[in-house]
């Protein structure tokens, strides 16, 4: 920029925690993101390409149950078992699946047992909860009658219930011109292409794919995915609907696994320092300065990205999904 006198700021915005953290939530709604005209960014996946369609909004809670510890054998109508609460919450979930949309997603990780004997009633006992859905408002209304089946939950086994917000993040609003600025700059670059070692490594991993997850017989993607557009919710959850709600946001992905590599797989870990993936992130960062750049050559691209984000928002103005009072954290104690 400063050798060739172009006009403009590149801003780099580091956004940690985006899986579990909402990072990009929690600087969207200290405005962090309000003076800029336009964001590019990447995601690693098994393929490479744009970023299609939207994505689940959600929020996360921790539940706690408290209860009262007793004997398990000689004396547990003393008790009031916190552990299961958590269960009772559970099967009360697992029967709303058939009464919420299709597209709706309910998740949970039991976060804390009680402990190890089950000698013991449990008096205590927390899960971690997670609910997605297309739209913010879809899964504010999930969340508040998950929050209704704790209560139950609590009210049939004696036992206290706390619910503690986690995160939150938005669902990815949509912007057609700059996702064909990406895959123009995506298509001049090419695909990456592996050297012979790293193709001997990821024939190594491929082979330890299931059937079910070998969905072609090829090792790596050859090439760049067609970009269609289509606002459909990916069933995924990432804070860049929130940076979407504020500017004009468009993102790809670049093959850094091999092709049916499920996510948050020990596939992924392990080829997390091969060179292929190394290239990959290249190949997303030239992308994404190529993109900037056509940007600052054709500052009309910029006005009509934000028509295009003014028009599918049609009045909707951004409200965070977290509200003021949670503070971004390490842990939850």
């Amino acid at each position: 920029m400063i050798k060739n006198n172009i006009k403009g700021t590149i801003c780099y915005f580091g956004c940690p925690g985006e899986e579990g953290g909402s990072g990009k939530a929690y600087m969207a709604r200290e405005k962090v993101f309000n003076d800029v005209d336009a964001a590019f960014t990447w995601h690693p996946a098994d393929v490479t390409g744009v970023v299609e369609g939207s994505s689940l909004a959600n929020i996360q809670a921790y539940v706690r149950f408290y209860g009262k510890s007793a004997h398990a054998a000689a004396c547990p109508h003393l008790g009031r078992s916190a552990l299961d609460a958590v269960e009772l919450m559970n099967v009360g979930i697992n029967y709303l699946r058939e009464h919420v949309i299709e597209d709706a997603r309910m998740h949970y990780a039991l976060t804390n047992g009680g402990g190890l004997s089950p000698n013991v009633v449990q008096a205590f006992a927390e899960e971690l909860l997670l609910v997605r859905a297309p739209k913010m408002s879809q899964t504010k209304e999930i969340y508040e009658r998950v929050k209704n089946i704790a209560k139950g939950a609590a009210l049939m086994t004696d036992t206290k219930v706390e619910i503690i917000f986690d995160k939150a993040a938005s669902n990815v609003v949509v912007n057609d011109t700059l996702s064909k600025v990406m895959y123009e700059k995506l298509l001049e670059l090419g695909q990456i292409k592996l050297t012979k070692k790293e193709e001997e490594f990821a024939k190594k991993i491929k082979n330890t794919l299931s059937d079910e997850e070998k969905i072609t017989d090829k090792v790596m993607m050859d090439s760049i995915k067609e970009y269609k557009f289509t606002e459909k919710a990916a069933p995924e959850s990432t804070d860049v609907g929130d940076v979407s709600f504020v500017v004009p946001t468009a993102q790809i992905n670049t093959s850094c696994w091999v092709l049916g590599t499920a996510g948050h797989s020990w596939q992924v870990v392990a080829q997390g320092k091969c060179g292929y993936l190394h290239n990959a992130m290249i190949l997303a960062g030239k992308v994404m300065a190529l993109s900037a750049l056509e940007l600052f050559e054709n500052n009309e691209i910029i006005v009509k990205a934000k028509e295009e984000l003014k028009e599918r928002l049609n009045g909707e103005e951004y409200i965070c999904p977290i509200p003021s009072y949670i503070k971004p954290h390490l842990t939850v104690k």
